[in-house]
This record gives structure tokens, C-alpha cells and sequence, in this order.
């Protein structure tokens, strides 16, 4: 018997196998040929609020190598979403991946200024300039909250009190909406409120933690792990 024909659609099938931006990150990391691939996702983790940091690094290395295909859009929106990753250190690293000249253009510029507001707890700042520059931060969503958790983590790491004026002005609400904010924060992330002295307004209570309180810091700092003491052991011997 011969040997049978393949149905040429499902030769074309097998030839379209989809690969995942991570396989195409992981096997062609230098290859110009995937920037299309790259740059559709970062458009689909602004639309479904998902982070790949790999995956931008990797454009922006790519982006050096093809200097003329360069997007400033989706530049901007890459170095948007390292900012919501903040306290990590997503914005440098991706910085570091941008040719000066293009940093030097306004959109840049202003996203740097936002990242030293940042890095710097001046929240108030922060927020006066983002209100200036909503085109470049509100094209990707979630922003906001992003910015407002990592206020709350430089807040908690700082006090375990704090005055419902600082809190306002770091995460940028106030009235009723700072009020719907904060019964859901003592129903889901045990805070607290507490009459402040003098009639000075509300001071909020949150979470003790090693880095605001003490005593939570010094036995952590005293406590030493069973494993590190049996290697100290043979040493010692």
C-alpha cells in the first residue's frame, strides 16, 4: 500500500502550534522576530491588570537592538506597570534598558520625577504631578490602587499610629470615600481607629509588624533558626 497523504489543513495545524510569550522569552530572548509578540503583551497586561517583568525586560533589550522600531507607548506603559510593582525595583531595572535619548522625552521625564516621589515617600508630590499627567498614567489601569498599597506598605513599615490627615494625603482620598476605605480595611486587614488626644481627629491603628514595632523586631532579630545553629555545630568541633 502507499503511504497516505496528510490533510494539508492539519499540516498547517501542526505547523501553528501557539507558543506562550514565556516559551518565546526562554528560546528566542535575542530574536527581533518575536518584538510583535512582546508588544501585543504588554497591550494585554495593561487590558487584564497581569504583570510579566520578564517578558518587558526582555522588549526593552530587544528594543536596543532595533533602536528604529522602538515604541514610546509602549515604553511608557511598561515603565507605568514597574511603578505599580513598586517596592520593587522593577522601575530601575527597566530604566536601565532605555537609551538616554529616549529618556529625554517629556512623557519619560515626567515618569522618573514620579518614580523619585515615590522612592522618596512624597506622596503628596506624587499625586499633584500624576494629576498633571493623567494621559500617560491613566492609560493603564489599576494604577491608582497599585500606588495606594504601596503608600500603605511605606506607612506600616514607618508607624504603627497614624494621623487620618497623613493617611488622606498619602493615598490621595478623603471624605466619604477615605471612610468607605477604612471600614474596609478594619473588616479585612485588621486596622484600627482611635480618637486622637485633644480633639486632634482620628489616628489610625495598623498592623504591628517587625519594622514598626520593637518588640516584634527584637525577637525576630534574637531568634536564630534550628538549621543555622546544627551547622555552627561541626564547626565549633
Amino acid at each position: 500500500m502507499g503511504r497516505e497523504r496528510e490533510d494539508p489543513k492539519q499540516q498547517q495545524q501542526q505547523q501553528q502550534v501557539p507558543y506562550t510569550v514565556e516559551q518565546l522569552v526562554a528560546l528566542n530572548r535575542y530574536n527581533p522576530d518575536i518584538l510583535p509578540d512582546l508588544e501585543n503583551h504588554v497591550n494585554d497586561q495593561v487590558s487584564s491588570q497581569t504583570y510579566s517583568l520578564d517578558a518587558n525586560l526582555c522588549l526593552l533589550r530587544l528594543y536596543q537592538f532595533e533602536p528604529e522600531k522602538t515604541s514610546s507607548q509602549i515604553v511608557a506603559r511598561i515603565l507605568v506597570k514597574a511603578l505599580m510593582a513598586m517596592p520593587a525595583p522593577d522601575f530601575s531595572l527597566c530604566l536601565f534598558l532605555i537609551p538616554e535619548r529616549v529618556q529625554m522625552e517629556e512623557q519619560f521625564k515626567t515618569l522618573i520625577v514620579l518614580s523619585h516621589y515615590l522612592e522618596t515617600g512624597r506622596f503628596r508630590q506624587f499625586w499633584d504631578e500624576a494629576a498633571k499627567n493623567r494621559h500617560i498614567v491613566e492609560a493603564v489601569p489599576g494604577f491608582e490602587q497599585a500606588i495606594q498599597n504601596y503608600a500603605i506598605h511605606v506607612l506600616s513599615l514607618t508607624y504603627q499610629k497614624v494621623p487620618r490627615t497623613v493617611l488622606a494625603e498619602a493615598i490621595n482620598t478623603e471624605g466619604l470615600s477615605l471612610d468607605k476605605f477604612l471600614e474596609h480595611q478594619v473588616a479585612t486587614s485588621g486596622w484600627a481607629i482611635e480618637k486622637g488626644s485633644q480633639g486632634r481627629g482620628q489616628l489610625i491603628v495598623l498592623p504591628g509588624n517587625e519594622f514598626n514595632d520593637p518588640i516584634l523586631k527584637k525577637n525576630t532579630a534574637d531568634s536564630v533558626p534550628l538549621e543555622h545553629i546544627t551547622r555552627i555545630f561541626p564547626i565549633l568541633s
